[in-house]
């Protein structure tokens, strides 16, 4: 990976999902503007926030996918992700560490 992007590997959906009122929400039913997960596969040499392992949400629209020997990864820049879940709290990089971990 090149510069400031990040290529990630969508999380796949489970398909149904159940509200918390209990309503079953069919697989086909897609809400507009929603921020899917994704896991870390690759980082630029200017990114600063993210490590390979990490767990990142995106916008849906945001990207680009490629296809790497069978199997879809999407190509964004460091700036297009919301947010990061890592397993620790520890600073990654050069990150100062502050901020909140999902």
């Amino acid at each position: 990976m090149l510069h400031d992007r990040v290529m990630v590997a969508p999380v796949q959906g489970e398909g149904e999902r159940r509200s918390s009122g209990g309503i079953v929400i069919p697989a086909t039913a897609q809400p507009a503007k929603r921020l899917v997960w994704g896991e870390v596969f690759g980082t630029g040499q200017h990114v600063r926030s993210v490590a390979v392992g990490d767990r990142v949400l995106y916008a849906q629209d945001d990207h680009f996918e490629v296809d790497v020997t069978g199997r879809t990864y999407v190509v964004l820049r460091e700036r297009d992700l919301h947010a990061v879940a890592s397993e620790t709290s520890e600073p990654t990089r050069s990150s100062s560490g502050t901020g909140l971990y999902l």
